[in-house]
This record gives structure tokens, C-alpha cells and sequence, in this order.
């Protein structure tokens, strides 16, 4: 099964349950050599909709002692590409990382970078 890390929306039950239909169990993780950062966000139907008026993000620094706390989840294919579906619009990609654990998993990183406050 795929792993997916987050560390932002897709920890709350209720976005589990409108994009998977469950709610996924997972445990506590960190991604080293990641900084957590805001995006502001630019649509303002979105953020009437989220009640948000940022994303959260990751951006590399290369530095092991920065970390990023979140949850990584057991998900199936068909899921991850349910989370690809909620991810994407708002311009989010995924890769692959090492977590503190460990263990590789998917996490989602904006395409235009951060904005670190």
C-alpha cells in the first residue's frame, strides 16, 4: 500500500471523508529537511468556500534538524489518486521522501514555493 505524509488539510476527518469516503488511520511522522511554511491563497471563491486565506506548505532546506510533524497514512492507489484530485487544483504536486521513520511516502509540495512566516 501507498504511504502518504500530511501536514496540512488531509489530517482532518472531514476531508478524509469527503475525498476518500473513510477516515484514514495513521500515526505520528516527521519529514526531515523540510520547512513548514503559508501560501497565501489567490482565489477569493476558495477562500470564502475553505474559510482559509493560506495553504500550508513544505519547502527543502537540506538541514536534518528541520523538521515537519504530520501524519503519514496507509492509503490504496485509487485513493492516492483521490488525493492527486483534491491536491492539484490548488497547485500541489507530490513526491517521494524519507520520513524520520524511516519509511518513503508521498507529500504533497506547492509548485511556486512558500511563503515562510
Amino acid at each position: 500500500m501507498p504511504l502518504l505524509f500530511s501536514y496540512g488539510t488531509l489530517q482532518q476527518d472531514d476531508i478524509q471523508v469527503a475525498t476518500f469516503g473513510r477516515r484514514l488511520h495513521g500515526s505520528a511522522d516527521t519529514l526531515p529537511g523540510f520547512a513548514k511554511g503559508l501560501l497565501p491563497i489567490g482565489n477569493p471563491e476558495e477562500v470564502t468556500r475553505s474559510g482559509m486565506t493560506h495553504y500550508a506548505n513544505v519547502t527543502f532546506t537540506g538541514e536534518p534538524a528541520s523538521l515537519v510533524a504530520g501524519t503519514v497514512f496507509e492509503v490504496t492507489d485509487a485513493e492516492l489518486a483521490r488525493s492527486d484530485d483534491y491536491e492539484a487544483p490548488a497547485g500541489y504536486g507530490r513526491i517521494v521522501v524519507p520520513l524520520s521513520s524511516g519509511r518513503q511516502a508521498w507529500v504533497y509540495l506547492h509548485a511556486s514555493g512558500t511563503r515562510t512566516d
